[in-house]
């Protein structure tokens, strides 16, 4: 039906945890437990060289394609550029959204985020950011429920 993407500065955390919420690899209804964080696709993995590249993470149930993509501070060049690369693709802009998924974190996310990605130690970064999101869990949550309706009345549009 259309083109999802949930974009995030690192496109490490928050879209892929929005992005595994949308189509149900992450529950809507508790908090997941740390193991369920790390058998997420591309969780915490994000290389700073994939920036500005659209990562596929599945199909939801009403058919629209959904991706992440990190784009620290080029958000008013990346989305433009996706945007003209699909109507080049014959993709209308009216079947693209863009949802942005930062949301109130706790500050935790962001530390273990840079010793993760940043400084390369994982394995002491990659606790302290699902730490993090667990505690703003609810807010991704509600973010993803509230972009389910949206796409749920575009498609009742159509």
């Amino acid at each position: 039906m259309g083109v999802l993407f949930y974009h995030c500065y690192g496109g490490a955390h928050t879209s892929i945890t929005c992005a595994s919420i949308h189509l149900n690899y992450l529950p809507h209804d508790r908090i997941p437990e740390t193991s369920e964080f790390k058998a997420i696709p591309f969780y915490d993995k994000m290389d700073s060289k994939e920036l500005g590249t659209p990562i596929y993470m599945g199909r939801d149930d009403l058919g629209w394609d959904v991706y992440v993509v990190g784009m620290k501070d080029g958000k008013s060049v990346v989305i433009p550029a996706i945007k003209s690369y699909l109507n080049a693709s014959g993709i209308s802009q009216r079947e693209v959204l863009f949802v942005s998924a930062l949301v109130q974190l706790h500050p935790m996310t962001a530390i273990g985020g840079v010793t993760s990605r940043k400084l390369g130690i994982p394995f002491i970064g990659r606790p302290m950011t699902i730490w993090g999101i667990r505690r703003s869990y609810p807010l991704l949550v509600d973010l993803v429920t509230r972009v389910k309706q949206t796409l749920a009345a575009r498609n009742d549009c159509y």
